[in-house]
């Protein structure tokens, strides 16, 4: 099961080229986009379109998109859910918030009917919710139809801006009542459930902690987060307040990304290379690709991502390009280098 880096890249850039506000057109074509997707991977989409009144007489409409794959239908099964939400709010193009996380819920699609176990003990929906924004509505929808409709919810995961990463120290702000608990340097993923959710908590984030050089935390609020709001803001919280057990899986958000719901919430051009061709020297962080002239031409890499074996560097490399993987430690910038066929290249 292998992920690819640079297809989440593409789903960004796609989904993030412009505000997904409410009952925009954009919404909508961000819509379609990730049906087909799904379908292109071999889930069946539905459509539940819903109202939520949001006060004042005020009465706010959306779409949730519930997809199934025959591999993973089971009615005799509990069932378990893993969404994000697809809207964003109407300044920002939402490239962290939340095109991050609906990229990873794309990819999740795309690999995981190849790896069905033999024993299902689970039926699986993948859910792109509608409304986050306007206060967590398409969750609240989603976890009203399973109480109304009796489903045996074993639990839910929320997706929740993925993308953002910063490598220096300081780059992590903690609410004040987990000040000390947790590292200041903005390169981890948390996991974050309520009182009834600890068994889920500790399967996923050991889950996550076989992704190579991939810093992992946890929490577990009381209260259903009622006293930590920051842990409430996505669509996982009104499963909470339903009974059920659930997670959000997020990179803290405004914790540490100062693009939070503004205009700068754009996705980063970045082409991923293998890790082993990265060389560190003088405190910086170089790879060398190979030139038309057959010369070792010397990248700084402006690292923007990590993904198990692979980086995202944001500078001088394009798709396509030859890149030396190893022994990249012993040229020099302009060194005649010899290619080797089978040599990994800059994939998009």
């Amino acid at each position: 099961m292998n992920v690819e880096p640079n297809q989440l890249h593409r789903h960004v850039v796609e989904l993030a080229s412009t505000p997904r506000p409410r009952n925009s057109d954009a919404l909508k074509t961000a819509r379609r986009y990730v049906t087909q997707c799904f379908e292109q991977a071999g889930w069946s989409v539905e459509r539940h379109p819903f109202a939520a009144n949001v006060g004042d007489g005020q009465q706010l409409t959306g779409v949730n998109l519930i997809a199934r794959h025959a591999n993973f239908r089971a009615d005799d099964r509990p069932r378990f859910c893993v969404g994000a939400h697809l809207d964003s709010c109407p300044n920002t193009p939402g490239a962290d918030d939340n095109a991050s996380a609906v990229a990873a819920l794309l990819e999740i699609a795309r690999l995981l009917p190849s790896c069905r176990p033999d024993n299902l003990s689970v039926e699986l929906e993948l859910v792109a919710f509608d409304l986050e924004e306007n206060g967590m509505l398409g969750g609240a929808e989603h976890a009203r139809l399973m109480r109304d409709e009796g489903i045996d919810l074993c639990g839910m995961v929320s997706l929740e801006m993925l993308g953002y990463c910063d490598h220096q120290p300081g780059s992590q702000q903690l609410p004040p009542q987990l000040a000390g608990m947790y590292p200041d340097t903005a390169d981890f993923i948390a996991v974050v459930g309520n009182q009834m959710s600890q068994p889920l908590i500790d399967r996923f984030a050991d889950g996550l902690r076989q992704v190579p050089d991939l810093p992992v935390e946890s929490l577990a609020v009381p209260d259903n987060g009622h006293g930590l709001q920051a842990s409430r803001l996505s669509d996982h919280s009104p499963f909470w307040d339903a009974g059920y057990a659930a997670l959000m899986v997020t990179d803290t958000s405004f914790l540490r990304n100062p693009h939070y719901h503004l205009p700068s919430d754009t996705p980063v051009t970045a082409v991923a290379v293998p890790r082993d061709a990265l060389v560190e020297r003088g405190g910086q962080s170089f790879v060398y690709k190979v030139t038309d002239e057959g010369t070792a031409e010397q990248i700084i890499a402006n690292i923007q991502s990590t993904v198990g074996l692979w980086v995202g560097i944001a500078n001088g490399i394009e798709p396509g390009d030859r890149i030396i993987i190893r022994g990249g430690e012993r040229l020099a910038p302009g060194q005649a280098v010899e290619v080797i066929p089978s040599a990994s290249a800059a994939r998009q």
